[in-house]
């Protein structure tokens, strides 16, 4: 059996290493030489202390831009002011003496022009002293209208126009009579309010005055006190206010007297808001969605 040759150990060591190595060693002398500078290190440089950055004139308020601002707002509430003064200014009914006309809840704008301008129309005028009524119109029998309360000129009160100067007032069975004339009074579908969550009708009648006007008035309290009267006749420069709501309310039949003409602020025109305070409150905004009376919204007063 015939062995195999011997391997070399390493290269150096078999037949013509030494050439081999000898041909493959190159002495430096015979390396070509790299051609190419040595870019210079740059020297460290010393970090700046951090300072913030100073505020541009841009950023900083300009004294001017709060005076402007200032001048808008006040030019806004004068010109709010002047609507409020001299031609509308809104009211609330706080109370149900004008049932079923004006509802609690209803919010509406008065006419202060209707009917010229007296003390009693501007803000702070119940400390002037009484002056002849500028631009002076005389209101209608049968008009809705805002008053000063003579015996208490800080509170506004609303009534309906009844007597004009000279007529002579009663209430006789529930009648109104007009200088000794009954009023028509037709009974129309009860008006049903809201008790503590229970229904409760009210009758409800339709009355017209002589010069045509025609709306809706209530008699909660048959026979009551209200509905019997001693005659009034109403002197010059006055006028006889009546609320609809006739067994429950504060007029011309008691602590209201006669009207001086100088009392009246406007003529309430129209109804622009109205919420049913009975269910909600100012502070549940989640339930006003339905507690607004949204048939009562933008609509015409009779």
């Amino acid at each position: 059996m015939t062995e195999s040759p011997e391997m070399p150990e390493n290269l150096s060591e078999s037949a013509g290493g030494e050439a081999a190595m000898a041909a493959n060693h190159l002495s430096d002398a015979d390396l070509p030489q790299a051609e190419f500078e040595a870019e210079p290190v740059p020297e460290p440089v010393a970090a700046e202390p951090f300072e913030p950055d100073e505020p541009s004139e841009s950023s900083v308020a300009d004294p001017d831009s709060w005076w402007e601002l200032a001048k808008t707002l006040i030019y806004a509430l004068l010109i709010a002011l002047f609507v409020r003064t001299f031609f509308f200014q809104p009211y609330n009914i706080p109370s149900g003496s004008m049932e079923s006309t004006l509802l609690v809840g209803d919010y509406l704008f008065v006419e202060k022009f209707s009917y010229g301008y007296s003390k009693f129309s501007f803000p702070f005028g119940r400390l002037l002293p009484s002056f002849e009524r500028v631009l002076a119109r005389e209101p209608h029998r049968g008009d809705v209208v805002v008053f000063a309360l003579p015996a208490d000129p800080s509170t506004d009160f609303i009534k309906r126009l009844i007597g004009m100067p000279g007529d002579r007032i009663q209430m006789a069975g529930g009648v109104l009579y007009i200088n000794e004339k009954p009023v028509p009074k037709v009974r129309v579908s009860d008006f049903v309010e809201d008790d503590s969550g229970f229904e409760h009708h009210v009758a409800r009648y339709r009355e017209t005055l002589p010069n045509g006007k025609s709306y809706l008035v209530l008699d909660s309290i048959p026979d009551g006190p209200n509905d019997d009267t001693q005659p009034f006749v109403v002197p010059p420069g006055h006028y006889f206010m009546m609320g609809d709501n006739r067994d429950d309310s504060d007029d011309s039949r008691g602590i209201v007297g006669y009207l001086p003409a100088e009392n009246l602020i406007g003529k309430a025109e129209f109804k622009f808001f109205s919420i049913d305070g009975n269910k909600t409150h100012w502070w549940q905004v989640w339930t006003w969605p339905w507690a607004i009376r949204y048939g009562r919204m933008f609509t015409g007063i009779d």
